[in-house]
């Protein structure tokens, strides 16, 4: 092709070719998590722990969750697979494993967890008042999308709902864990975390979404 065609870019030198859409390099926080199986596998620890204890007693609890810890993070080297959630899940259950052990009481397992969601639930408070809700912050970093979704008031309302959802999910496991750690009841703490985790965890993400969902599909004008 010569110079002189009428398709040679050299003709329209201020013309761009085609735009092609940037590839991510930067992982989602999702993704640095290790994606929904990252999340579910640094929660076996605790659930081994749990269900250990309650058919034996604390020290083979303690031996069998930091043995799950090490099974996980070898089978995440094995697969070439994030390596960060199975370490994290193997920091948080051996800081957990150690208060349990220094103290000689199971309920001590699960303090770290009632000062997490402590102060989580704080965290979620704190973003509805400051107007920077914190599951709109999450949510978008989870997808790797910017935040210029504050500059939308649906958004920014059904967010500040779903922040008071989460503060209200966090809230109340501290306050029911709380009471039984008060009352040194360990197996029903253990059967408790269970419960108030994924499952209400699920709850408050049903409720984000359709928060969400609704924002995104009124009208401009009803903001």
């Amino acid at each position: 092709m010569t110079s002189g065609s009428p398709s040679s870019p050299d003709r329209h030198p201020d013309r761009e070719p085609d735009a092609v859409p940037a590839e991510r390099t930067v992982p989602t926080l999702l993704e640095q998590m290790g994606g929904v199986q990252g999340i579910v596998a640094s929660s076996i620890p605790v659930a081994v722990f749990v269900v250990v204890n309650i058919i034996t007693s604390l020290q083979p609890a303690l031996i069998a969750a930091l043995a799950a810890g090490v099974v996980i993070a070898v089978w995440r080297i094995a697969r070439k697979q994030p390596l960060q959630p199975a370490v994290s899940g193997l920091f948080g259950v051996g800081v957990a494993a150690f208060i349990a052990y220094r103290t000689g009481e199971a309920r001590g397992f699960y303090l770290p967890g009632l000062i997490y969601s402590a102060v989580f639930a704080l965290a979620f408070l704190v973003s509805v008042i400051v107007r920077r809700p914190l599951a709109g912050v999450v949510w978008h970093g989870i997808n790797g999308d910017g935040q210029s979704w504050r500059k939308d008031p649906r958004l920014l309302r059904a967010y500040t709902y779903a922040s008071l959802l989460w503060t209200l999910v966090f809230a109340a496991r501290l306050v029911v864990q709380g009471l039984l750690y008060q009352a040194d009841e360990a197996t029903w703490l253990g059967i408790a975390r269970l419960a108030m985790g994924y499952p209400l965890i699920g709850v408050a993400l049903l409720g984000t979404i359709w928060a969400v969902s609704r924002a995104r599909q009124a009208p401009k004008h009803a903001a």
